[in-house]
């Protein structure tokens, strides 16, 4: 059964990959020399800036489009936001 799973899985565990590797070059390109916000880490499905408190808001909303838009699927992506001093508190 367990196999059985695991082969059901990989191409949707595969395919959330691709999409969030794509999403991390498009910020990655976006950001590389602009603005004082910096993608510092992936956490899974999760990607962790860093910035000012006075471009957090826009920024975060940026990013979230940006998201939300990387790939062409039936499917909308939806990607939640948070903003606050630390990774532990913005969940």
């Amino acid at each position: 059964q367990y196999a059985e799973r695991a082969a059901i899985n990989a191409p949707m565990q595969g395919s959330a990959a691709d999409i969030i590797k794509l999403a991390m070059i498009e910020l990655h390109n976006r950001y590389e020399n602009k603005n004082q916000t910096k993608m510092i880490m992936q956490v899974h499905d999760e990607l962790i800036f860093e910035s000012y408190r006075d471009e957090a808001e826009q920024e975060a909303e940026n990013i979230k489009t940006t998201m939300e838009q990387v790939a062409n699927l039936i499917v909308p992506l939806v990607v939640d936001v948070g903003i606050e001093k630390n990774w532990g508190l913005a969940h």
